[in-house]
């Protein structure tokens, strides 16, 4: 049913987006006490909550904003989107504090889920650390949520999410996978321990501050190593299962929790995506690139800061296996596009052959780092992903883009239009993703979870951080390459 276009541009405040779209139910448990309606006079109302309710406030990225949307003059609404989205996770998700040493504690909502996700809350402030050299204030937040993030993984490297403070009455507690109070939801994702470790390597290049990499890190990389040996499954499956009593089939895991069968040949299970739903063959090719990356970037800090070699080597060694095993397992000689990358594989020759709107992604993997854009089977891959061959890839009148089952059919996701223009070197192109993102935002200046293709108007999830921040994060970045001209030319 279309959502009221009076409704949407004039009475949602983003702090006050407390539920899904999707999930009407669950409105009140997360966070419908924060509804707020703002009287709308004029088209281009801020979509930020007001000054004095903004949970984290930095003048340089203050600064930046206005320098941006000066910048953006000639395509007003594109400069609104920018103004609502690029600080929302500041606005409306960072809950910062320090302890009485001055050590800060930074927990960030993914939004209407009042939940830590090492995955989001890492993608959520990395567009906010090139200020922290500048700003101490942004600089004592990110640490503080990589410090977060670290007692976390130390807590629990199978969890993909926490709570605040232990609650023993938490949603998923009934989970038979070993839940304690600390935990919000416990499906185990190899990016949710890459993520902590790529936003500590880049404050850690920013601002030069080492006091991050003491004897929690060294925890952290111990317990990484030990998880993702564990799930190599070269002695058996390991500790880990998942069951859960739900209809959602990719909610819960086949084979009493432990996945369907790998053949150990040196990559990595992952037994959910970073969709949060379950793999169908548990090596999940975009993960295991990123795991690639981030055990180097690990090693780096572990000889540079630590003179750890020996832990440094651990990581290596790892690395260098995984990357071997991809390359063997992994590359596809596709009949129309031809050497590809699969989405999971099994170690046995079986291949899935799809890309998720989710990152690591195949389509993101350039954006993260984890392969070169100029890599041939990246961009064959690319090109297969953005089609109709890739089954969950959905193009209606509306738009276009990849989505997956974790909504479901010809609902597609922002982010992958987003991570489409991220790696696109075609201005075109770039500008055909700027004008979608602007046409499918149901008129309310922010980015959503997903769409449908045919309906933009029908959409998941109201407020979701992540994908505001990163619509952010792209804007910015193409104005610092040059492009504030093209982005003008999009209109709506």
């Amino acid at each position: 049913m279309r959502l009221n276009k009076t409704l949407l541009t004039g009475c949602l405040a983003l702090l006050s987006l407390g539920a899904s779209a999707q999930t009407p139910a669950s409105q009140k448990e997360f966070g419908q006490e924060y509804i707020q309606a703002i009287a709308a006079t004029d088209r281009f109302v801020s979509k930020r909550p007001p000054i004095e309710e903004r949970l984290f406030r930095s003048d340089a990225i203050e600064k930046k904003i206005k320098e941006i949307q000066k910048l953006l003059s000639g395509s007003p609404y594109l400069a609104w989107m920018f103004s609502n989205c690029f600080p929302n996770t500041l606005d409306t998700t960072v809950h910062y504090s320090e302890d009485a040493n001055g050590t800060p504690d930074t927990f960030v909502y993914t939004g209407d889920i009042h939940a830590m996700w090492g995955r989001d809350s890492g993608a959520q402030v990395w567009p906010y650390v090139q200020f922290a050299r500048t700003d101490k204030a942004v600089g004592k937040m990110v640490k503080g949520v990589i410090l977060r993030q670290f007692n976390n993984i130390k807590i629990d490297p199978y969890a993909n999410a926490f709570n605040r403070f232990p609650n023993p009455n938490g949603r998923w507690m009934s989970d038979d996978c070993g839940m304690i109070p600390e935990v919000y939801e416990r499906k185990y994702e190899i990016d949710s321990l890459c993520y902590p470790l790529r936003l500590a390597y880049e404050y850690w290049k920013v601002t030069g501050d080492t006091s991050i990499f003491g004897d929690l890190w060294i925890t952290v990389v111990e317990r990484t190593l030990q998880t993702f040996h564990e799930q190599q499954r070269k002695e058996g499956p390991g500790p880990y299962r998942f069951l859960r009593v739900t209809d959602r089939q990719l909610d819960t895991v086949c084979n009493v929790g432990l996945g369907a069968p790998v053949k150990p040949v040196g990559l990595i299970a992952s037994v959910f995506r970073p969709s949060d739903d379950a793999t169908t063959l548990l090596f999940l090719v975009p993960s295991n690139f990123m795991a690639v990356s981030s055990l180097r970037k690990a090693a780096e800090v572990l000889t540079t800061v630590n003179r750890r070699t020996d832990l440094a080597k651990q990581c290596t060694d790892l690395a260098d296996e995984v990357q071997t095993a991809l390359q063997k397992y992994a590359v596809h000689d596709h009949p129309k596009y031809g050497k590809i990358y699969a989405f999971e594989v099994d170690g046995f020759g079986n291949k899935l052959f799809m890309d998720d709107a989710n990152v690591p992604s195949l389509l993101a993997m350039a954006y993260l780092g984890d392969v070169s854009i100029d890599d041939p089977i990246y961009q064959n891959t690319r090109r297969f992903v953005w089609s109709e061959d890739n089954p969950y890839f959905f193009r209606g009148k509306a738009g276009e883009g990849i989505g997956g089952p974790h909504v479901g059919y010809h609902m597609a996701w922002p982010m992958s239009i987003i991570m489409r223009a991220f790696t696109s070197r075609d201005d075109q192109e770039i500008k055909s993703c700027i004008q979608m993102l602007m046409d499918t935002d149901a008129d309310t200046g922010v980015i959503h979870e997903s769409f449908d293709v045919n309906d933009a108007f029908h959409y998941t999830r109201p407020w979701f951080a992540w994908q505001n921040t990163l619509f952010g994060e792209l804007i910015l970045k193409l104005v610092e390459d040059g492009k504030a001209p093209l982005l003008n030319s999009c209109q709506k």
